[in-house]
């Protein structure tokens, strides 16, 4: 059992069960950071344990160590990236910036993710090639 201290909230102490050798603390911190932490090294000072036995395998010396003991040589021109078989296209939204009041940008359409290489689309009936200032349509309204 571990007891943690009052913090300036002024709540009671926190008492959290830490089972060190199924790596459990009731307060989750330890089954979600897999690395011991405060009541781990506090229970490991106490009974005199290392805290290094609590480590995962990934985290030791000899894993990093064997991580990089491989000669790595960089890539030295552009002529050895390999090709990729996709483009990126990006589509910015139709932005304008909006007259008096607010500072800023409105946004004139709706673009369509799913398909980036339609127009942008109207926020009012949803039709493409207008917007909404100039929707003659009668469509649902997010007005």
């Amino acid at each position: 059992m571990v007891k943690s201290p009052i913090r300036g909230s002024g709540t009671d102490n926190n008492v959290y069960a830490l089972r060190l050798n199924n790596k459990f603390c009731s307060c989750g911190k330890w089954q979600t950071c897999t690395l011991p932490y405060s009541h781990v090294l506090a229970v490991c000072r106490e009974n005199g344990s290392r805290t290094d036995a609590y480590v995962p395998e990934i985290y030791s010396r000899q894993t990093y160590r064997k991580t990089y003991q491989a000669n790595f040589h960089p890539v030295l021109s552009k002529n050895f990236w390999k090709d990729v078989l996709f483009n990126l296209t990006f589509y910015p939204p139709n932005m304008k910036k909006e007259r008096g009041g607010k500072q800023g940008k409105q946004f004139q359409g709706e673009m369509d993710y799913r398909n980036p290489d339609s127009p942008p689309r109207c926020g009012k009936c949803r039709m493409p090639e207008h917007n909404r200032k100039n929707c003659n349509n009668s469509g649902p309204s997010n007005t």
